[in-house]
This record gives structure tokens, sequence and C-alpha cells, in this order.
């Protein structure tokens, strides 16, 4: 893959991740006028809950976008892996946020059931909340898609906090159907829709840590990886020690093949050199081979 090539994909990626990020903080803010406005007037700490939820979701947005811009930033003297990684920073930013705001309505639901107050829904909620659960779930399917296809781990995160919004908004529907019969609805939907937000929380936080501190290849990477080795090289090059850093959509693998002792340097650097070009060719990564020598005699083709 020529350095244009690159350039232009990284491009496409950039444009795709930030449309799509600019659909949900647009949706977002929609949203959350209307949640906040309906649940002023309902005075619903369910409503009011959900409302910061959404609101959560624009910065996240709002994250994410300033995390694609970042990120196609070229390498820099300072950056010499590129900016990529601020996308897994701002995911990490996305999980704080989203844990305040879980524990901050989860005291004020605590609070409203230890006062026991209870809260009169309108025909108009029903309906905003329901016109929301579609919105957001569309939204999540689009953002988690796209994240995919892109290899956007704050998109992905993005999408989920879609989807539990989406979750969020069909507890709140519950929640209004089921409150003339039940004076603590809204308080103890209040709480349902904290721990899901808790809990989207926890796992966007725990993935992007995981990624910060490194994390072994997939067995699909591996496995993609062997086959060039294996088509590739002409002899058995003992494929081993492999290493793959990750910084957003840039990604750096490294590993160690044995080749004959023997063999003159120029011919082992020039083996080396293919192989790296081939990897980044098909895998979009960039790669650096070291070489370890060996006393085994050449062999025609290698064997895996």
């Amino acid at each position: 893959m020529n350095n244009n090539t690159f350039k232009e994909q990284l491009n496409n990626r950039t444009k795709k991740g930030i449309l799509i990020a600019s659909l949900s903080l647009v949706s977002n803010l929609v949203l959350a006028i209307f949640k906040y406005w309906i649940g002023i007037q309902l005075a619903s700490i369910a409503i009011l809950a959900e409302t910061w939820h959404t609101l959560s979701d624009s910065l996240t947005s709002f994250m994410v976008i300033i995390g694609f811009r970042m990120g196609a930033k070229p390498p820099d003297k300072q950056h010499p892996f590129g900016h990529g990684q601020t996308e897994t920073i701002s995911s990490l930013i996305i999980a704080i946020i989203l844990s305040l705001v879980a524990f901050n309505f989860f005291v004020k639901s605590i609070n409203r059931l230890l006062q026991q107050q209870s809260v009169q829904y309108n025909k108009t909620a029903l309906f905003i909340f329901i016109i929301s659960l579609i919105v957001k779930e569309v939204m999540a399917q689009i953002s988690i898609k796209t994240g995919k296809k892109i290899d956007s781990d704050s998109l992905i995160a993005d999408g989920w906090h879609h989807r539990s919004d989406a979750l969020a908004s069909l507890i709140v529907i519950i929640g209004i159907v089921l409150n003339p019969y039940f004076w603590w609805a809204d308080g103890f939907m209040g709480m349902i829709v904290s721990l899901i937000i808790a809990k989207i929380a926890f796992d966007i936080l725990k993935d992007t840590t995981s990624i910060l501190i490194g994390e072994k290849p997939e067995e699909l990477f591996l496995e993609k990886l062997e086959n060039i080795i294996r088509k590739d090289a002409p002899y058995n090059v003992q494929l081993h020690h492999i290493h793959l850093h990750r910084y957003g959509n840039h990604r750096e693998l490294t590993f160690h093949i044995v080749l004959p002792g023997e063999m003159k340097l120029k011919q082992a650097h020039k083996i080396a050199t293919q192989l790296e070009e081939k990897i980044n060719s098909e895998m979009s990564v960039e790669t650096t081979i070291h070489i370890e020598s060996s006393d085994d005699k050449p062999v025609n083709k290698k064997v895996i």
C-alpha cells in the first residue's frame, strides 16, 4: 500500500466517522431539549436522569468528532505513531462522564423514594420517549456497524451509548405506563436508568483501559499473518515473539523470524523487507521484522 492510498483510506475513514458522530450530536441535542422540557414540567427524576443521559450522548458524540479530527493528523516529531490514540482517550472520557451521571441520578432517585414523591405523567411524555427509543436504536445500529467497518473504538463506544439510551427510554416508557398504579415508579425507574448508565460506563472503561495497557493480537489477525508468511516466505522462518501495538487506526506490528545462519545479510534483509511490504499491503499494519540466525540449512520452501 503506497502512502497516497493510505492517506486516502484515512481521509475516508475520518469523513465517515465525523459524519456519523455529527448525526448523533444533532439528534441527541434535539431529543435532550424535548426530554428536558417535559421533565421540568412533570418534575420527573427518571425523565431528567434520561435527559442528562441524552445530553451526555451529545458530549460523547462531540468527543468522537474531536477524536477523529485529532486522529487524522499526520505523525510528527513528538508523535511518531500519529495521533490515533486520541480516539481511545475520548472513549475513556466518555466512560468517566457516564460514571458521574449514573452516580448523581442514582442518589437523586434514592432520595425521591425516601421522600415518597410521585409523578403524574402525560401522553406527551409517552410520545417523546417512544420517538427517542426508535431514534436512539437506529443511531446505535448505524454507529456500531460503521465503527466496526472502519475499526473505530470511540464510534463503537458511542453506538453502545446510544443503545443504553434506547434501553433507558424503554425503561421510562414502562414507568410511565405503570405510574398510575405505583407511586414509587418514577424513583425506581430513575435507579434503573442510573444502573444502565453505570453498566455501559464500566464496559467502555474496561475495553479502553485494556487497549491502553496492551492486548494480545486476536486469533483472526494471527491466522491471517501466518497465512501470509506461509505463502510468501521462502524458508521455514519460525515466526514467533509477535507484538501488536494499536494507536487508534494506526497499528505497529513486530515479530521475529529465524533464517539460516549461513545466509548473507543482503538476502536476509531482502526476505524481511518483502514480508514487511506484503503484510503492510494486505493487513494495513506497519511491520518491523527482527531476524535471528539458525544453523539450519536452507530449504526450498518453509513449513509452519
